[in-house]
């Protein structure tokens, strides 16, 4: 039988990691969970973050779950202790998973208040690279505006052109997405920089480590990815949310490049051997 990768996010920024593992791994079924219902997590308290990714986790691992990618960096910045306690299953994580790959001396980090303010990715690539100099800004202003749908608004153009100084100005020779949501935001970020800074998505070196695990536990790893429309292999996958289903499925369809079905769940229905564990 084949292993059921779960992945969750406050909302949209997570089908950003679900399509590469659709695409990656099309053997593998997927139980995405996007929290809807209190997007965004990043200006959230660490405390509010570390209990939500406690009820979300438990309710991934009431499904059935066999891998958990955690596809939301403020939870994984904050939470990841959380996680690896209540899964029950291996956890990959994004942040140490590209940590280990970046070269660059000088990084930029765009993240999330919570992720910014937490230090998580400064100390995990300084733990790789000890003299690397980090930059962490966070950006309030970006996911509101990236789930609101219109990546040509002004706003989003002025936000990104506030947030993308001071990396600038300390020379950053690569800038990591420190966010799921930020990647549908690479071609506007790639004209307001330079040419010789290089634009980092977490969720590759995630994904490229969820192949050996899968192999690890019997699932057949990476195939060809063009073997099958990406419609089919999404029919694998099973997308919740806590919010409105109707309007994440709208918008899903722009990230996922086809119409997805979308269901609303309820976390307090997880059974009560698993909410008292």
């Amino acid at each position: 039988m084949s292993l059921r990768v779960g992945l969750f996010d406050s909302g949209l920024g997570g089908l950003t990691v679900l399509r590469q593992v659709q695409q990656r791994y099309p053997h593998s079924p997927c139980l995405y969970l996007g929290d809807t219902a209190r997007v965004p997590y990043g200006q959230r308290s660490p405390a509010e973050i570390r209990l939500i990714a406690a009820e979300v986790v438990r309710w991934l691992r009431a499904q059935g779950i066999d891998v958990l990618v955690m596809a939301c960096n403020t939870s994984n910045a904050l939470a990841l202790d959380v996680a690896v306690a209540e899964a029950g299953v291996p956890v990959i994580g994004l942040i140490d998973s590209v940590a280990a790959t970046l070269e660059a001396s000088r990084i930029g980090v765009l993240a999330t208040p919570a992720t910014a303010q937490s230090h998580a990715y400064r100390r995990a690539i300084q733990a790789c690279r000890p003299a690397a100099h980090v930059v962490e800004i966070g950006c309030p202003a970006f996911v509101p505006l990236i789930e609101a749908g219109d990546l040509a608004d002004p706003e989003l153009l002025e936000a990104a052109q506030s947030y993308l100084k001071p990396l600038l100005e300390h020379g950053c020779e690569a800038i990591v997405l420190g966010c799921t949501h930020y990647p549908l935001l690479r071609p506007l970020l790639s004209r307001l920089l330079p040419q010789q800074v290089s634009l980092v998505d977490p969720a590759e070196a995630a994904v490229a480590r969820l192949g050996p695990l899968l192999g690890s536990l019997g699932e057949l790893p990476e195939v060809d990815r063009h073997a099958e429309p990406l419609a089919q292999l999404q029919q694998r996958s099973r997308i919740c949310v806590t919010g409105c289903a109707s309007s994440f499925a709208r918008a899903a369809e722009r990230w996922l490049g086809t119409p997805p079905v979308v269901e609303q769940v309820n976390l307090e229905q997880t059974p009560a051997s698993e909410r008292q564990r």
